[in-house]
């Protein structure tokens, strides 16, 4: 693709959704400039105007012209324009759809539950036991509910033995697994999700995800004791797992 101009993608160094665009703009071979707007760049008019959201990721195509916001609207928006061939996803039929469910159970159950349980960690004033229960709990459900499709299908990936960006959309959230369950090793519950894991955290695109971030100070799949020790919850002496 040497003859397309870079996407622009606004992005931020920390968290896992920017960084599903990366990850689909890297296995596509598509050219992009990461930039990473401040808080005052997100609440200004200029931002507003591209993402009335004020958040990342954007991103915008000088090739055809758009400006787009919402990382599951651009990942799809990218796959039409650049992928239609159908690398990374199907053009048609059943599997199509199905490629669409596990992206949206990424979105409505991993994405939601995983950036709870980090809210209430890292962020939330208060230790709420109840709350660390709850999303633990529904963390591992994901998981298993992960584990049970592969055990049961036998194939390499979600939706067949093929990768699909559907895959891609777990990656950066299932590396947050040491970050907000510290001690917990998934692999040992859970054999069907590990394996399927270790073959996204294998991929070219993402090894090169893993470096940007590493370089950014913000290294994936690892437990950032600094940070874990700076905030309340870990100072409460009734705090348990």
């Amino acid at each position: 693709m040497s003859d397309i101009k870079p996407i622009i993608l606004y992005t931020i160094d920390r968290g896992p959704v920017p960084w599903r665009v990366a990850i689909i703009l890297e296995e596509l071979k598509i050219p992009y400039e990461s930039r990473f707007p401040s808080t005052e760049d997100l609440n200004s008019k200029a931002y507003k105007e591209l993402n009335p959201n004020s958040k990342v990721p954007s991103i915008e195509d000088p090739n055809t012209g758009m400006r787009l916001w919402e990382a599951g609207a651009i990942i799809l928006y990218l796959l039409d324009t650049y992928d239609k061939s159908g690398t990374l996803h199907s053009l048609l039929g059943p599997d199509k759809y199905q490629e669409l469910a596990w992206m949206w159970f990424n979105v409505s159950e991993q994405h939601m539950y995983y950036s709870q349980m980090a809210w209430f960690l890292y962020k939330h004033p208060e230790h709420v036991q109840s709350a660390f229960d709850r999303y633990e709990w529904t963390i591992k459900r994901t998981i298993r509910v992960l584990d049970d499709h592969l055990r049961k299908t036998g194939t390499s990936y979600l939706t067949g033995n093929k990768l699909t960006f559907a895959d891609l959309t777990f990656a950066l959230a299932n590396e947050m697994v040491p970050q907000i369950l510290p001690g917990y090793d998934p692999s040992k519950e859970y054999p069907h999700y590990a394996k399927w894991n270790s073959l996204l955290v294998s991929q070219p695109s993402y090894k090169k995800i893993a470096a940007d971030r590493a370089a950014l100070g913000q290294p994936l799949g690892k437990v950032d004791q600094k940070h874990i020790d700076a905030h309340i919850w870990r100072k409460d002496p009734n705090h348990k797992w």
